[in-house]
């Protein structure tokens, strides 16, 4: 679980509201026509640019950003060196007692193909488009966040244009313009508010946590098939580790 994310949206909304709180007049921010205007000309116009499908799937999405796990790199390579060795002291189908302690699916699919005496080449063929069409989903998950980033703020400017018409109406009466305007206002801050908050933060990590996602498949990829080929562990390390930085190699070394 992602800590970081939880922490942020929920010190985000103690700050903003806390200063709504001790500014005064918390209730006059709080305006169901505005939310309205704001969330559901947003969550409208996210159904007809997307999908039903990928409009539904934005849950899933949300989820990802927050509950997630990628294996630690060091992790990935002490285990990929013992699977090495496994290989070349006891065979490849010796690999097969080791299925159960995978936790990984994709790792776990590796490692069958490799058990099964797939070649290195097919391997990583259906590896890679596995991770092919991951990006892809991602890329599209990422694209639906970004889009409601962007139209929250846009809804938000049409319902204080829909409040300042409504207001300009009534000038005949001065001391209902300032209450007016306060609402009309309301709706940008709910645009505002949803947009930095929420939406464009959790398109970023999901953005983050696909290109760590990634790295670790191919990490897997490159481990995986070099098992394959029938390198021995000092090669499959190497061959590993230059997908991490010089510091986390020196830590690995000392740990193996």
């Amino acid at each position: 679980m992602d800590i970081a994310t939880i922490i942020g949206i929920l010190l985000g909304l103690v700050v903003i509201i806390g200063s709504i709180v001790a500014g005064g007049g918390a209730l006059i921010f709080f305006d169901i026509p505005s939310m309205a205007i704001t969330m559901g000309g947003m969550i409208c116009a996210t159904l007809i640019h997307f999908s039903l499908p990928q409009f539904l799937s934005i849950f899933s999405i949300i989820k990802k950003t927050i509950v997630t796990k990628i294996p630690s790199s060091s992790e990935l390579i002490k285990n990929m060196v013992n699977y090495a060795a496994i290989n070349r002291r006891d065979g490849t189908l010796a690999l097969e007692q080791e299925l159960k302690n995978v936790t990984n699916p994709f790792f776990v699919k590796g490692l069958q193909m490799l058990i099964d005496g797939q070649e290195a080449d097919k391997i990583r063929e259906y590896m890679e488009l596995e991770i092919q069409y991951l990006q892809e989903r991602h890329a599209t998950g990422k694209k639906i966040l970004e889009f409601m980033g962007a139209s929250a703020p846009a809804f938000g400017m049409i319902g204080t244009l829909i409040g300042l018409v409504q207001m300009l109406r009534s000038l005949d009466s001065p001391d209902s313009i300032g209450a007016g305007m306060a609402v009309a206002l309301i709706t940008t801050f709910y645009g505002a508010f949803a947009s930095n908050l929420i939406f464009i933060p959790l398109a970023g990590k999901l953005g983050i946590y696909s290109k760590a996602e990634v790295t670790s498949m191919e990490m897997i990829i490159e481990g995986i098939c070099a098992i394959a080929q029938g390198e021995n562990p000092t090669a499959v390390r190497e061959k590993m580790q230059a997908f991490v930085s010089h510091g986390k190699r020196e830590m690995v070394k000392a740990k193996a």
